[in-house]
């Protein structure tokens, strides 16, 4: 770990920090949505809808070099020890298996106690929504199957991360067990282009603020802030649910592993910024990436346990699934049995994992579930209209719990940083 790696971040030479940034520019898209409703000014959304795309395609031209080579350079760079990669692999899904298994109870316990389904009415909803997302088939074999990419490249333009994480491990075992100079060239080189590709980060985190305004103003001029009135209790409901959550879960997670709970803060809030308002996981990943790293966090953990979690750790989009199939039960008016609830609950668990590549892959899961137990699919209708709300708090409980997993694998494998160490400038 470098000196400049290890350091805190420098003090903004702007007017603003990066993160005020961001959250004026949230604010303002917020009113310019409100006050150009798509329905009124199709083509002003649509301008900004384009300024939104451009930034996450932006973003996503990062992710592939950068999960890359800063995978490679973590295992294969830092000795022949296997055993350390096998190690961090198992403790990682045990902390992941723990975690999400929480989110899952804390979601059960708030959809149950407060009912937001009660008092909702199917009747004008559609069942076809629905039956289209559950269509998409979502089974253990093909969560095994859609892990192991069948080209690297075609991975790559999709942007499976766990798809890339599977070759890269393969890729950089394989180079560990290669000697002399063949080995060096490869890492020199990829530790070259993790280099390169963290200051392209900076590059790109610039035009943030415009992007993530425009992202909001899509977002609220499309939905309006209308569509939360009939659903509103869901949407309270799990905010309040990730809320909870992250108060009974992941603070006592930080204050187990000792985790400078401020500190961590300070170089998480700006990608979990980024995650809560483009709704988008992959645009706050290389951000996080090179905040967790100046955190003092290794980048062999970072590099490993973080893009991993994007598929197996996902607290908000689990606490999410639980709080939304219970919800459709309610509904329609069907009471579900504990036991129920709870196979239904494990069945989402299992089929949740790998498949964050699938576009709405919340909602294929969810479709499945309720066509598998025989639960109204017309709530998906419902649903669909505060998703886009909803998807905003549990991405960014998805960001925040990765990069919490990462810092608390740093400490379980005693490579948590130093404090005083780590605040060196």
């Amino acid at each position: 770990m470098t000196a400049h790696a290890a350091a805190a971040p420098a003090p903004s030479k702007g007017f603003l920090s990066p993160t005020q940034q961001i959250v004026v520019a949230m604010i303002v898209g917020i009113l310019v949505g409100y006050l150009f409703p798509a329905s009124e000014y199709p083509q002003a959304i649509a301008a900004f809808k384009v300024g939104s795309s451009v930034f996450l395609r932006l973003i996503k031209t990062l992710i592939v070099p950068l999960l890359f080579s800063t995978l490679v350079v973590g295992i294969a760079g830092h000795g022949d020890d296997m055993k350390k990669v096998g190690r961090l692999a198992f403790r990682s899904i045990v902390y992941f298996e723990i975690v999400t298994t929480l989110a899952l109870v804390v979601g059960l316990l708030a959809v149950n106690l407060i009912r937001p389904g009660d008092g909702i009415t199917l009747a004008g909803a559609s069942v076809q929504t629905g039956s289209e997302y559950a269509a998409t088939k979502v089974t253990f074999a093909s969560v095994m199957e859609h892990m192991v990419p069948q080209s690297f490249f075609e991975a790559g333009t999709k942007n499976e991360v766990l798809q890339i994480v599977v070759f890269t491990i393969l890729f950089a075992v394989g180079l560990s067990r290669v000697d002399g100079r063949p080995k060096q060239v490869m890492l020199e080189w990829c530790d070259a282009l993790a280099q390169v590709m963290f200051k392209f980060t900076g590059l790109v985190m610039a035009f943030a603020p415009i992007g993530i305004g425009c992202a909001i103003a899509v977002t609220v001029g499309s939905s309006g802030l209308s569509v939360l009135k009939s659903l509103a209790i869901l949407v309270l409901t799990l905010y309040g649910a990730l809320l909870v959550f992250a108060l009974t879960v992941l603070l006592p997670a930080a204050w187990i592993a000792r985790v400078p709970i401020r500190r961590f803060w300070s170089f998480v809030k700006e990608p979990w910024l980024i995650a809560f308002s483009t709704a988008s996981s992959e645009a706050a990943l290389p951000k996080a990436m090179e905040n967790l790293e100046k955190f003092g966090i290794p980048r062999r953990i970072i590099a490993f346990v973080l893009p991993t979690g994007y598929s197996f750790n996902l607290d908000g989009s689990t606490l999410y699934l639980a709080v939304a199939a219970v919800f459709a039960a309610q509904a329609g008016g069907i009471e579900l049995s504990i036991g129920k609830q709870l196979l239904i609950m494990l069945t989402l668990m299992l089929t949740s994992k790998g498949v964050a590549g699938v576009p709405r892959a919340s909602l294929v899961i969810l479709s499945g579930a309720l066509a598998m137990f025989d639960l109204p699919l017309e709530a998906i209708a419902l649903i669909l209209g505060v998703d886009a709300i909803m998807d905003m708090a549990r991405t960014s409980i998805n960001l925040l719990g990765n990069c919490l997993a990462t810092a608390v694998m740093a400490r379980w494998e005693g490579e948590f940083p130093d404090d005083q160490t780590a605040m060196l400038s």
